[in-house]
């Protein structure tokens, strides 16, 4: 089994996978006569295909601690996927770009450690993991697309890859 190094979740590290969905270090303006801050266009959302629409869901992930196991990957080849956690759970997002062929490229697979205060907007395509909430259950706000047409590729990894947590 090969060992995945952890990373911290960052807008420059990730972005060749999508994007950070966080307050600290964005932009904002005022609305509602200056008593909100606009944190605006944190992520895109990206919706192709006939039928398709996008979508606000929840969902509730189980707990897992570390040493954490991954050996396949799944994309989304008609839209993008957010996961924005609701109640203060960290998470684990598992990444790697795709080979010419569109399979994912192992040799570039990146782990980060989201903290409660992050969340992450997958771009239409990008091989990762299904969500793993760190130490409890997690709920998370996901947006993505949802309708007709086939939506979700998985794929079996070469091998199995473990996380150990940061040091």
């Amino acid at each position: 089994m090969a060992l995945l190094v952890l990373e911290a979740l960052s807008k420059e590290a990730f972005a060749q996978f999508g994007d950070v969905i966080e307050i600290e270090g964005s932009d904002w303006f005022p609305i509602n006569n200056g008593s909100t801050r606009r944190y605006h266009k944190l992520g895109m959302v990206e919706v192709l295909g006939e039928g398709g629409a996008p979508a606000i869901s929840m969902a509730r992930g189980a707990a897992f601690d570390f040493p954490l196991r991954i050996s396949m990957l799944e994309r989304h080849p008609l839209g993008s996927q957010s996961f924005i956690p609701c109640n203060g759970v960290p998470f684990i997002v598992v990444v790697a770009p795709s080979l010419p062929d569109g399979l994912p490229d192992e040799s570039g697979l990146r782990a980060f450690q989201a903290y409660s205060d992050q969340g992450v907007n997958y771009r239409r395509g990008c091989w990762h993991h299904p969500l793993i909430s760190l130490g409890q259950e997690g709920d998370f706000i996901v947006v993505d697309r949802v309708g007709s047409g086939h939506n979700c590729d998985e794929v079996d990894l070469s091998t199995s890859y473990r996380i150990e947590a940061a040091s």
